[in-house]
């Protein structure tokens, strides 16, 4: 693979479609495996269980779901909603017992042939407990295995329509719900159907500069080591397009340089959508309010408004590192124009954010969020007409309905 460093701003595109993009031929095996693993969750996983369970609907999330898969590489996130967790305690209290029996009939049908597993079964870390099962598939015909984890979850939602927006009262439970017991964002995985749409109705090209951000992300992690969620990137990505651009076809270096100065400016970020909770709630309006005064960075999960992305003080050192790098990387080849000059970046719209001012409060807010009025070197001022031509890819919205038994000859390593 070609150095993203040192590829040139114009040929970022070319870039993308050469290194990035999954081929049709990996899409289809990955869709196939997951057929498999569905089809093992809703028809045997707990045909034997002493009491009746349902498996209501299995979710596929991570980037398979959400559209943004990079070559090669693939996770799946399968979020199996159960009949017998019928409120947010249950899955706290129970989600263990739900994944000893997904492993337990894994092995069974290792034992069966049903299809070969092995378990490669790691200890749980004290302060971050198991909260999936997760394994490895791979058969002949893929190149690398597939990662999945398997997440028992409460139905909050239920069968969604289009357009759906969720009851205050399902919000209202859920603030409660995290509140009580000190733990937001603990039951990001019930959303897991609105987070992938979130991403998945965007236009393919964002989808494509999302790829390039998670490719540039996942290299600096392995030279960095522990870093903010790559899911904040993605989010970063999305709120950069929003507030800079809205076009279906963009300068991609344009784009690029964008996320990358929203990192370096990381202490000035507070953003968050109301696609999906009400502000207006005055329980949801108050807590958003709460939440939206938190240390910089302040980046909310669309879906689910207890969850932080920005981290707070814990992930401070993160961003940190993080943003040192994104500066680094402004000064190579990739954000240079043909004639040498740096690429701009999007001009975004900013609201302040003082805490004496009313328009704090987030009813005043705009619905796809803010981040603080900054002026300092590494935002551009002068937009940029130069266009990119858009990538192709068909995308997907996927939520398992599959009745196929699992199939021989592939193999499963439970990590």
């Amino acid at each position: 693979m070609m150095d993203l460093r040192s590829t040139p701003a114009k040929s970022l595109d070319k870039f993308i479609e050469d290194y990035l993009l999954p081929d049709t031929r990996f899409r289809t095996q990955i869709n196939h495996a997951i057929d498999i693993i569905c089809g093992f969750l809703k028809e045997r996983c707990f045909r034997g269980s002493s009491y009746p369970v349902c498996v209501s609907k299995v979710v596929k999330g991570g980037s398979s779901g959400k559209g943004t898969s990079l070559r090669g590489r693939s996770d799946a996130d399968l979020v199996v909603f159960l009949s017998p967790l019928t409120t947010f305690q249950d899955q706290l209290n129970r989600r263990g017992e739900f994944i000893q029996e997904i492993r337990k009939q894994l092995e069974a049908c290792q034992r069966e042939t049903v299809f070969s597993v092995k378990f490669e079964v790691q200890a749980p870390r004290r302060d971050n407990p198991r909260r999936a099962l997760s394994f490895v598939l791979s058969s002949p015909q893929l190149g690398e295995g597939v990662e999945f984890d398997v997440l028992p979850a409460f139905d909050a939602l239920g069968q969604l329509t289009g357009g759906y927006k969720p009851h205050p009262q399902i919000y209202v439970e859920l603030i409660k719900e995290c509140v009580s017991l000190k733990k937001e964002g603990e039951f990001s995985t019930c959303f897991t159907e609105l987070q992938r749409d979130f991403l998945k109705r965007r236009p393919t090209k964002l989808k494509s500069l999302i790829r390039l951000v998670k490719h540039w992300y996942q290299n600096c992690k392995k030279k960095l080591g522990k870093l903010p969620p790559q899911y904040a990137l993605e989010l970063l990505t999305v709120y950069a397009w929003e507030q800079g651009s809205m076009e279906t076809d963009f300068n991609t270096a344009q784009g690029f340089r964008t996320v990358l100065e929203l990192v370096i400016n990381y202490q000035q970020l507070c953003v968050y959508w109301t696609k999906y909770y009400d502000s207006q709630h005055p329980i949801i309006g108050q807590y958003l309010s709460r939440q939206l005064r938190k240390p910089r960075p302040v980046i909310l999960d669309p879906a689910d408004p207890t969850g932080n992305l920005g981290g707070g003080d814990s992930n401070l050192g993160g961003w940190r590192q993080l943003a040192q790098e994104a500066k680094a990387w402004l000064n190579y080849p990739c954000f240079k124009n043909l004639d040498g000059s740096p690429v701009s970046s999007w001009i975004l719209l900013t609201e302040s954010d003082s805490e004496d001012d009313e328009s704090y409060y987030p009813r005043r807010y705009q619905q796809h969020g803010y981040i603080q009025t900054y002026e300092g070197p590494y935002f551009s001022q002068s937009p940029s007409t130069l266009q990119a031509a858009s990538t192709r890819q068909a995308e997907e919205n996927w939520t398992c309905t599959s009745t196929r038994q699992a199939e021989e000859n592939w193999t499963c390593t439970i990590l």
